[in-house]
């Protein structure tokens, strides 16, 4: 007996050596120690290979004692192991010192993706309003005060809040459905932006992942999972601004992270009646790696704000010298907001070939807003002050599970998805208001449920130098609305529908060159409130695209992506200034062209500029009458930036806005402008660093926002129609000071 057990013992290590044993590892930054996503880890006994997931982690089964691993990422050194052992193990990657010189045009549909990282390291941000800056042509305007969400414009869209811009943070989508203000409205100041470590971005709707209001496109930004240092840093500036920021690492080690960071803001702004504006932020995140590899986070933050606004002004009672460009007609305007956030991801590697990946979350928010849009238009006496308020919880999940799979040169990824989303709004209300304590009237104001359950197939068919990738979604829509001002409360809903299918095409010439075309069908859903009076055709209105496109390097310190693309919209959203609302416009066409450069002029200078150019209209119109209001016709961003080896820092960079039409025909025209923007830094150390940060370096009078609307002042007897705005922040400096620890 003892000795078939011996000859047991010995069949199962010859077994074990033959066969080999599943490998678990983790790739980290040298300088950092933070794990890397993506890395390419490859036996090259057997050929399996493994990218590791958004931790760094890594499985290679068949492994055995005295294999060779490489491992390999762009913009970092390549390393090559020999395994003395098969316990798990840390490999550590070293980043190669020039940035564009190591990048790859890679086999990627998000091919900017890439170069998004390398924009966020050299220019990192301290600002919400700069994280969405980091998208390529995507312009940003505040308009009601610093606490509101900003208006954003990408390819030809006034998006407003964010109707045809999907936005998420680690998962959860940022965007409200039938929120009080606005369709999409997409508020993102409850980010503390150093805790960002990557965005994700494209343009258009070619994505089964991402779902509603990603018709122009979409952004995701993901947190770190763990800070490499202590920080605390200080600002303050022009118009009474301060902010205090800390970042504190609880818990530091291999397999456990903890870290919180606080951050306070308030400012008084450059108006003549001060904002008052403050905002509190808070965000922990604890993250685990399991014994067996697997990881867990979750994260819960916290922000409220309350400011008040002096709105958008007419031209005329600037031009008459009623007011300056920075008073007020209403200096009630103003609101306060608050957003809760719970968040959790699980992530299990089942196989190399197999994971599984799932997330949930839990918001609750809160809303409530004053304006005046016309003055005194409607009500002659009182005014015409409105209020938009909200309570909302928004709660949901998705799971995924990605397969993939090697036949020769054949690569084929599959990714199954499920998910759920709800939004639980209690008494959403538009009323008539005096001096924001007295409410006139009621106009509407009830409860919206409103649910989407969805499911989505992607796959990659890579194939030598081809990408193929067909994917579908599926969105099941369930509307309801009880309004309280009808009688017995009646409750009123609908259902829908909606398969969007996608299909890009990419072709890899090489490392420095591929072609693609993307062509995907989208969608932005309508409002419970205003659909729920439509067929249920309008309830989701559909977006077709098309873009035909390439990057490529044509030396290594240029890097090159440019696209022509349409698209094609069911139902558009277009403001109605003298209801200060959104509503829908019928069919319409965007086309147009995007080009980025990226250009390291040497190891110290980074070159970056982004330009579009689009021509927009609306299709069931005359074309003396088809023009979109306020959709971008030209917009550029471009900035220089210096790294210096020892102390010195800084960038310049210049944002540039065309003339636009504000209404149909053109006659009204939103003027463009072209601002100047600047920050210079200097650290002592490792830990300490100074500097400064300009805003309209040249003090440039523009207007940041600006709408054709109808209105009348007090005085007149009959209404105007014309440019309101908001006025652009002048000069503007503030100084920090950041330790780190």
């Amino acid at each position: 007996m003892k000795k078939l057990l011996i000859h047991a013992v010995i069949f199962l290590s010859l077994f074990v050596t033959m066969y080999g044993q599943t490998l678990k590892g983790t790739i980290v930054d040298a300088h950092t120690q933070l794990g890397i996503e993506n890395v390419y880890v490859i036996n090259t006994k057997n050929h399996l290979h493994f990218h590791t997931d958004n931790s760094g982690n890594f499985l290679l089964e068949k492994s055995s004692v005295g294999d060779q691993l490489n491992i390999s990422k762009e913009g970092y050194i390549e390393k090559s192991i020999t395994l003395t052992s098969l316990e798990p193990i840390i490999i550590t990657l070293t980043p190669k010192g020039q940035l564009l010189d190591e990048v790859v045009i890679q086999k990627k549909l998000q091919s900017f993706n890439a170069i998004a990282e390398i924009d966020l390291k050299v220019n990192p941000v301290n600002s919400s309003q700069e994280l969405l800056r980091k998208v390529p042509g995507l312009f940003i305007g505040q308009h009601a005060g610093g606490g509101k969400a900003e208006q954003l414009f990408l390819r030809g869209f006034d998006c407003d809040h964010g109707t045809d811009v999907a936005i998420s943070v680690d998962g959860m989508p940022v965007n409200m459905v039938s929120q009080a203000h606005g369709q999409g409205y997409a508020d993102l100041h409850f980010v503390i932006p150093e805790t960002v470590q990557k965005i994700e971005f494209d343009k258009g709707p070619y994505f089964a992942e991402q779902g509603n209001f990603a018709t122009a496109g979409y952004v995701a930004f993901q947190s770190k999972k763990q800070l490499t240092s202590n920080q605390i840093s200080v600002e303050g500036g022009q118009f009474e601004t301060s902010r205090i920021l800390g970042l504190f690492s609880l818990i530091r080690s291999e397999n456990e992270n903890l870290y919180t960071a606080i951050d306070f803001q308030k400012t008084n702004g450059p108006f003549e009646h001060p904002q008052h504006f403050n905002r509190y932020n808070f965000f922990t995140k604890y993250s685990k790696t399991l014994s067996n590899h697997d990881t867990f986070d979750i994260s819960a933050s916290h922000f409220t704000s309350g400011w008040d606004a002096s709105g958008q002004i007419p031209q005329r009672a600037v031009d008459m010298g009623l007011i300056t460009r920075f008073g007020a007609i209403d200096a009630a305007e103003g609101g306060e907001t608050s957003r809760s956030n719970l968040i959790g991801h699980y992530f299990k590697t089942i196989s190399h070939a197999t994971q599984f990946r799932t997330h949930f979350y839990l918001t609750h928010y809160a809303f409530d807003l004053f304006s005046n849009f016309t003055f005194f238009l409607n009500d002659p006496v009182n005014g015409d002050q409105i209020r938009q308020k909200e309570n909302r919880t928004l709660l949901g999940f998705e799971s995924r599970l990605d397969h993939q799979k090697e036949w020769g040169d054949w690569r084929i990824k599959m990714s199954t998805a499920v998910g759920y989303r709800q939004d639980l709004t209690k008494k959403s209300e538009l009323a008539h208001t005096l001096n924001r304590h007295t409410t006139l009237q009621q106009m509407q104001y009830g409860d919206i449920t409103e649910t989407d359950q969805f499911a989505y197939f992607t796959s990659d068919f890579s194939y030598q130098k081809w990408l193929i990738n067909p994917s579908v979604r599926v969105d099941y829509f369930d509307f309801q609305y009880q309004n309280f001002l009808l009688p017995n409360a009646l409750t009123q809903s609908q259902q829908k529908v909606i398969v969007s299918p996608k299909l890009n095409i990419l072709y890899q010439k090489n490392n420095n060159w591929n072609v693609f075309l993307k062509l995907g069908k989208g969608f932005h859903s309508n409002d419970t409130r205003v659909l729920l009076s439509q067929s249920p055709r309008k309830a989701v209105p559909a977006a077709l695209g098309a873009d035909f496109g390439t990057a490529f390097k044509p030396f290594t310190k240029l890097w090159v992506h440019t696209t022509f693309w349409y698209l094609h919209l069911d139902q558009e959203f277009v403001y109605v200034g003298d209801e200060g609302i959104v509503e829908p416009a019928g069919k319409t066409q965007r086309m147009g062209w995007d080009l980025g450069l990226r250009f390291q002029l040497n190891s110290r200078l980074y070159f970056s500029s982004d330009l579009t150019l689009t021509r927009a209209k609306l299709l069931e119109t005359p074309a003396s009458e088809n023009r979109i209001p306020l959709a971008p016709v030209t917009t550029f961003v471009s900035q220089l930036t210096y790294t210096s080896a020892s102390h010195w820092n800084g960038s310049i960079a210049v944002r540039y806005m065309g003339d636009r039409p504000a209404d149909e025909t053109n006659s009204i025209v939103a003027k463009g402008y072209c601002v100047t923007d600047m920050n210079v830094s200097y650290a002592f150390s490792k830990s300490l660093e100074i500097g400064t940060i300009i805003q309209n370096l040249f003090n440039t009078q523009w207007n940041e926002t600006q709408f054709a609307t109808t209105s009348r002042l007090q005085f007149e007897t009959a209404p105007v129609t014309e440019i309101h705005f908001t006025p652009g922040t002048p000069f503007f400096g503030k100084i920090f000071v950041r330790y780190k620890f």
